[in-house]
């Protein structure tokens, strides 16, 4: 009775900070003002793993998209991917609207817009073959909570375009 159709994909980080390299966290917990925006709109959150965390732990070490660009790395994105775009494939045979995918700015795994991260060139591929189409949108690599304004106006407008909705 209350399905509205509509999902959202975020990179991990985006809910999860705790995720991220030690001391490069930019919020306690999660990006809340891009969540709320997200939840006022009742739009439904698919959270993508972190191929990172996954791969390489917790007390990881910082890596450049170079280094995470090999052939074990790819095959652990893709094995990721997997279920991820099942899931995402039958919600698009049923009619649900993916608004689009939200990642991160600058991330060796998860940059969706400029150099596309590891993670994400093995996820879009696979999208592509099952002929899904997601817009994406990257939060800024300078993003946090203390310094969010021009990032959050630019993801409502963007949201805005995918839902019909003038404005928030």
């Amino acid at each position: 009775m209350y399905r509205n159709k509509r999902i959202i994909i975020l990179a991990h980080c985006i809910l999860n900070q705790n995720a991220v390299v030690r001391d490069w966290e930019r919020a306690a917990g999660g990006f809340n003002e891009i969540i709320r925006i997200i939840l006022a709109q009742h739009i439904s959150i698919l959270q993508l793993p972190c191929p990172e965390f996954t791969f390489s732990g917790e007390a990881r070490e910082p890596r450049s998209k170079a280094e995470y660009d090999t052939v074990a790395f790819r095959k652990h994105a893709g094995t990721l991917s997997l279920s991820i775009v099942e899931q995402l494939a039958e919600y698009h045979k049923n009619g649900y609207q993916l608004l689009g995918i939200v990642g991160i700015s600058e991330s060796p795994s998860c940059d969706t817009l400029f150099e596309k991260g590891v993670f994400m060139e093995e996820f879009f591929a696979q999208l592509q073959a099952r002929e899904i189409a997601l817009e994406p949108f990257d939060i800024a690599a300078d993003y946090g909570q203390d310094k969010c304004e021009n990032t959050e106006d630019r993801f409502k407008t963007w949201l805005a375009a995918r839902i019909d909705c003038e404005q928030f």
